[in-house]
């Protein structure tokens, strides 16, 4: 286990003397929240169920009904669960650094949660609806009469065009938000300290946000218990958990420490 007093040296003096910073955050985040990541063994979510059926318009249009009603079993599971020490430790370095940037392939909401005020979610997020036909936004938050969010069934349709509503999330064959990724890239090539957490960094175009910063003469700190392909091109790797890495590193910045 990582403590404060098993960091690499030289890496605190990096992260309190950032302007920017980017925290590029994968399913692995979440994992300590009970939000199961996507390939990770056998509890990975694409391990268990075909993703051809689940995650495209086409599965969506033929077996729409059982295709919304997992994903709101997937909303409100994600509601019930809590933010956990990495989510927070991110939120917390935004009362330490200039400027902090969170850029998520996550569509879960714990980032908001824990306190992050820039979240930018690359793959969009399950508390953001929209029409499958027009794709005019649709606010949806349904409640029971005592006042606690329930499944939106039966699915609702568009008040614009009378199209079916789907979850604004991105499914494989789809284009990332133009806009949200153009907004990625720019912070990418803003930023003076990048840390890339819980990603395997397989999935792309985000993963190439990674390899993007180590490019660039920065600071680039991963956090992953796993290898992935930016190991021998981070300046930092810590092969540990979010939630015991983050709150390390915090812990030694308010203490002082400079190096081990």
């Amino acid at each position: 286990m990582i403590t404060e007093r098993k960091l690499p040296a030289g890496l605190i003096t990096k992260i309190c003397n950032a302007r920017h910073a980017v925290f590029f955050t994968g399913a692995g985040i979440s994992k300590a929240s009970g939000v199961p990541t996507f390939r990770d063994g056998a509890d990975g979510t694409w391990n268990r169920l075909n993703w051809r059926l689940y995650a495209t318009l086409d599965g969506f249009k033929n077996n729409r009904e059982e295709v919304w009603k997992w994903y709101e079993l997937r909303r409100l599971s994600i509601h019930a669960a809590s933010p956990n020490d990495g989510h927070l430790g991110i939120a917390n370095f935004e009362k330490l650094l200039p400027k902090v940037t969170v850029i998520t392939q996550n569509v879960d909401d714990l980032h908001e949660r824990a306190g992050s005020q820039s979240v930018i979610h690359l793959h969009g997020s399950l508390f953001s609806h929209r029409c499958a036909a027009c794709a005019h936004p649709h606010t949806m938050n349904v409640t029971s009469p005592e006042g606690q969010i329930v499944a939106s069934t039966p699915q609702p349709r568009c008040t614009r065009c009378g199209g079916w509503i789907r979850p604004g999330v991105v499914w494989f064959g789809e284009g990332l938000p133009e806009a949200d990724f153009a907004n990625a890239v720019a912070a990418v090539n803003d930023c003076d300290l990048f840390f890339s957490i819980g990603t395997s960094l397989d999935v792309h175009p985000a993963a190439n946000l990674a390899f993007m910063a180590a490019k660039r003469p920065i600071c680039v700190v991963q956090v992953n218990p796993q290898e992935t392909a930016l190991n021998d091109q981070a300046t930092f790797t810590l092969k540990e958990k979010a939630e015991k890495a983050l709150p390390a590193i915090l812990q030694a910045i308010s203490e002082g420490s400079q190096h081990v």
